[in-house]
């Protein structure tokens, strides 16, 4: 597909719209800390005006989570120095603020009556993102720069298993979140920002009694192996689960395809990491995270969306192309400086993960005939009984709805 004619390329196809508007969603979540949540999320949400749509709620949100965790970034860009006590506050904040948002999205869609498939698959993209940020704003907290090697497994695991977490519904068709999941890693990663906040960022460079080495390294210990469990419970979920044809995926395809585009994107990382001549991750930590996270969202709202609309996954990407020219050159004895094109798959795989999630949430806006971030009618509608018994919800994870909505009551 020539790249002038991305643009006017339409993503989805008329029989994935049709599915589209077909999908319903499934949840099964035994989440410790979601209980606990539910009467604060229940008076935030009730707090919240009718007139507010659930995707703008869910999208200031992630701003906010983003720009903290820049400012973060920008006073400790490798991980390394430690960042003033009051970014790690902002961090805390930000993700604090963006976890209560995500958790009501779904509620006020409720509320609202504007449940569509559209909301869900906007959260989901939403959280392809934040988790890039999420994770690397922990390590420069516990300033895990002076670890390359921990910060590469940290951050890329938190990435690899965001994408599990979607190739298992692709496979089971049913999302899934355990005892301890996204919520509990939240929380987690809101305490190591509070500790930092606290009691400073150097905290993580002492010693723990009796124990030879830094305090930094406990949350990351516990962290690995909660990641060590869940993908176990992936694996098992994915390779026994399949609720297609002779145990395959919703789209009948094989359960073992989505791992392809997860491997073109962790392996040439791993690879890039390790081979540069100019230590390009140790000296660019947060660029490199970044950039590559950039692609692995891309393909992950690619699995999303191939989930929702039951079809075969594509392997390739316009978003590899950056991975690509690093990777050769490398191969070339790097003629061009590493930081150049890491500095270009960076922005190219920003712009082309955003373009990607606009024409998609176009051409579903269109199919469906809804608004993106506006509710299309006034309060007055939205408590008749008429419009409430129309509506096709389902529970979230947080004992909200994801996002349905048909097309005869879009208006």
């Amino acid at each position: 597909m020539p790249i002038l004619a991305y643009k006017e390329q339409r993503i989805l196809s008329p029989q994935q719209l049709r599915k589209l508007s077909e999908h319903k969603y499934s949840c099964f979540s035994a989440s410790l800390l979601d209980p606990l949540l539910q009467p604060w999320w229940n008076w935030l949400v009730s707090q919240t005006p009718l007139w507010l749509a659930p995707n703008l709620i869910t999208i200031v949100g992630l701003i906010l989570n983003i720009v903290t965790t820049l400012i973060l970034i920008c006073y400790s860009p490798n991980g390394v120095e430690p960042p003033p006590r009051w970014t790690c506050f902002l961090c805390a904040l930000g993700l604090f603020v963006y976890q209560s948002l995500d958790s009501i999205d779904g509620k006020q869609a409720r509320r609202t009556n504007t449940s569509s498939p559209l909301g869900e698959l906007f959260d989901h993209g939403c959280d392809s993102i934040s988790t890039i940020f999420v994770a690397l704003s922990a390590c420069i907290s516990c300033q895990l720069g002076h670890y390359p090697n921990w910060l590469f497994f940290q951050c890329f695991c938190a990435i690899a298993l965001f994408y599990c977490a979607h190739w298992q519904t692709y496979v089971s068709g049913t999302m899934r979140f355990g005892r301890i999941d996204v919520t509990e890693a939240q929380f987690s990663i809101i305490a190591i920002h509070l500790v930092s906040a606290v009691l400073g960022p150097e905290i993580w460079l002492t010693k723990m009694p009796y124990l030879e080495c830094e305090t930094r390294c406990l949350p990351f210990y516990m962290a690995s192996g909660v990641d060590f469990s869940l993908a176990l419970r992936y694996s098992k979920s994915i390779l026994n689960e399949g609720c297609g044809k002779n145990g395959s995926s919703v789209a009948g395809t094989s359960v073992l395809s989505p791992s392809i585009p997860l491997t073109l994107v962790v392996l040439p990382a791993l690879m890039i990491a390790q081979k540069s001549p100019e230590n390009i991750f140790t000296e660019h930590a947060s660029v490199f995270i970044l950039a590559f996270g950039m692609v692995a969202a891309k393909i992950t709202n690619k699995l999303v969306i191939a989930h929702m609309t039951k079809a075969e996954m594509e392997y390739l990407d316009w978003s590899l192309l950056g991975p690509a020219l690093l990777f050769l050159n490398q191969y070339f004895n790097c003629i061009v400086p590493e930081i150049w094109l890491l500095w270009f798959t960076l922005a190219w795989g920003t712009q082309d993960l955003l373009r990607y999630c606009a024409q998609v949430c176009l051409e579903i806006c269109q199919h469906l005939r809804i608004d993106l971030f506006r509710i299309p009618y006034g309060p007055k509608v939205l408590n008749t009984s008429s419009v409430g018994s129309q509506s096709n919800v389902g529970a979230d994870k947080n004992g909200g709805t994801s996002h349905r909505k048909s097309k005869s009551k879009a208006h």
